[in-house]
């Protein structure tokens, strides 16, 4: 896998998780160590993406 589709892989699968979290959040009842958890998630990733873009 070439490093631009990795990339781009990478922001695929935050986009998704952007859109779990915004979803997680408006459910009532919705557990919010989960929210955080996938925020935590969603966080390693950009750093991962803003890594791989500086390298």
């Amino acid at each position: 896998m070439s490093l631009g589709s990795h990339i781009t892989e990478l922001r695929r699968k935050h986009e998704a998780l952007a859109s779990q979290v915004e979803q997680a959040a408006r459910r009532p009842g919705v557990d919010d160590l989960e929210i955080a958890r996938m925020k935590k998630q969603k966080l390693r990733l950009k750093e991962q993406i803003h890594r791989l873009e500086q390298a």
